[in-house]
């Protein structure tokens, strides 16, 4: 290393510079302040051009040698080093953290450069004195989407739960939740809480697991290990909720004890025993019962309780030992084959079939009718009975009625009219949601009539598809080249990949209902005609006309 003076204006801006963040103009005017009294006090370093130039690289001092032109100096003193194989990334790293530690985002981008140039993450630590937890932490966080490192490099940082949940998070999570809560000019200030709450997923830690390693490959979870977490404690993850949960209900099965059972939880977490069973709170007896569940977290919970004992029969039909002590109670019901998220996915299928083939689908006048007075039956209508002289209807169906009157209010015959407001009030009536706007089962039996089934979308997607149990993932299989494999998610991806360019609809989605159900829906809602026990709503003064369903809760009162 020798000194040297030289021209700054024919030295070369060193591409790999740590501190990428600009300093303040305040900084900056100091700086040029103390160059122009007493020039530069520490000579920058540089080094020969590895690439065949002449000229000198920056390795340190940058700022100091822009700010030596700015103040109109003609020549400097500089200290030129040995080129250095990273081309001095380590070098410069090091440099600044000595004078002025660099903010976490330059911070981030040092490292991956090392990374980038063959650095092992325990040499970045020995280099740094850092422990190599604390690097990984950093090469983590180098995930987080670029215009939210360009924000944070301005000062604005959000604390390090917050950016642990953001980092953890896809880019594509990331950047959609970006797009609602970036700064604008009337508010330049980012709420990292809102970002993060809305990048948040459920996780479920390993050491909450009573299942083990061939469970967890069976079920597909792989463990993610969160670096943020204390070093002393188990801090693998999952965020494959279902998976998990799928598991831990497998070994619950497996490892039931006798007079045992399976029992679910309460929304508080508390268990939920069969009716009249006592809880035992000190050690159980013999002739105890044991309940199993899953608690909020997700781990296996057991209690045990005992069932009173039943009372003797009398008369000489009386079996004897009918103690219901040995009894353990109703066992839950076995997970079913689509869970609660599927049942709602396929209801939403269903209801956009259904809109699809009421609009576009070839229906004769006849079936249009009778869909009409189904769709009326619904159960998300609200429609008193007309026998009683009151309507009470919804303003939205009536909108596609005013369609078949003219400028001058008289009705209008017109078949094609009356098919489109037919269609129309259908699809504003007809759901097969899973909420409040459910048609029941009329909206199943106007999907099968209309054959809703051909506008079913390809249900052959790795989010419904996880919605199913290993039974029916497996089941789905049938006529098809896939074959079940070991692991639920290799199943899972081969039907996606199957499916792809074809369509799967789900047995369980098809509109037909169960006829066991339909004729019981007859039978429960057929009348004599002398039943007379159905209440009708009375009319008012006002001959009971009503705008909404509070008229109608008023006139029913």
């Amino acid at each position: 290393m020798y000194l040297l003076k030289v021209d700054p204006r024919a030295l070369v801006e060193n591409p790999d510079h740590s501190r990428q963040t600009k300093s303040t103009p305040q900084a900056d005017a100091l700086l040029l302040a103390s160059i122009k009294a007493v020039g530069i006090v520490q000579p920058p370093v540089v080094s020969q051009q590895a690439d065949g130039g002449n000229g000198f690289l920056i390795n340190a001092g940058r700022r100091r040698v822009r700010l030596a032109i700015a103040a109109g100096l003609e020549e400097i003193d500089v200290l030129v080093d040995d080129p250095a194989n990273d081309n001095g990334a380590m070098r410069s790293f090091v440099e600044n953290i000595a004078r002025e530690p660099l903010n976490p985002v330059d911070q981030w981008r040092a490292i991956e450069r090392l990374v980038a140039l063959g650095w092992t993450e325990e040499a970045i630590g020995v280099a740094l004195t850092l422990p190599v937890r604390q690097v990984r932490k950093l090469r983590l966080l180098a995930n987080v989407l670029p215009a939210m490192l360009d924000h944070m490099a301005k000062g604005d940082m959000p604390d390090e739960r917050q950016l642990r949940t953001i980092a953890a998070a896809s880019p594509d999570e990331q950047k959609e939740v970006w797009k609602k809560h970036k700064p604008s000019k009337a508010d330049p200030q980012v709420s990292w809480w809102s970002v993060a709450q809305a990048l948040t997923k459920a996780r479920m830690y390993a050491r909450h697991a009573s299942f083990g390693d061939d469970l967890a490959q069976a079920y597909g979870i792989q463990w993610v290990e969160d670096l943020f977490a204390p070093a002393d404690e188990d801090s693998r993850y999952t965020t494959d909720v279902e998976a998990f949960l799928g598991a831990q209900q497998e070994w619950m099965t497996a490892n039931l004890p006798k007079k045992g059972i399976i029992a679910e939880a309460t929304n508080y977490g508390e268990v939920k025993l069969p009716p009249k069973a006592e809880r035992v709170y000190g050690k159980p007896s013999k002739s105890d019962c044991t309940a199993m569940y899953l608690d909020r977290d997700g781990r296996v919970q057991t209690v045990h309780y005992r069932m009173p004992a039943a009372k003797k029969a009398k008369g000489k039909g009386a079996s004897a030992g009918n103690d219901a002590a040995d009894e353990t109670g109703a066992i839950s019901k076995p997970r079913p084959d689509v869970t609660r998220k599927g049942v709602e996915m396929i209801g939403d299928f269903r209801t956009d079939a259904l809109h699809e083939a009421l609009a576009r689908a070839p229906i004769e006048d006849d079936a249009l009718m009778a869909l009409l007075i189904l769709a009326f039956a619904g159960q998300n209508v609200s429609v008193a009975s007309a026998s009683a002289g009151t309507y009470y209807g919804n303003r939205r169906i009536a909108r596609h009625a005013v369609n078949l009157f003219d400028q001058e209010g008289q009705l209008v015959l017109d078949n094609d009219a009356l098919r489109v407001a037919a269609r129309s009030i259908l699809a504003e009536v007809l759901s097969c949601r899973e909420n409040r706007t459910d048609s029941g089962i009329v909206a199943r039996v106007a999907g099968d009539v209309v054959g809703a089934d051909n506008f079913l979308p390809n249900m052959g997607s790795d989010d419904f598809l996880s919605c199913l149990s290993r039974g029916a993932l497996e089941g789905s299989c049938k006529d098809t080249p896939v074959l079940p494999r070991q692991k639920v998610k290799d199943t899972r991806a081969a039907l996606v990949e199957h499916f792809k360019d074809g369509r799967f609809v789900h047995p369980a989605a098809l509109f037909a209902p169960d006829k066991t159900a339909l004729l019981s829906w007859i039978a429960s809602n057929a009348v004599a005609e002398d039943d007379e026990s159905d209440e009708l709503v009375e009319d008012g003064e006002d001959g009971g006309e009503a705008a909404d369903d509070e008229a109608f809760r008023e006139a029913a009162e």
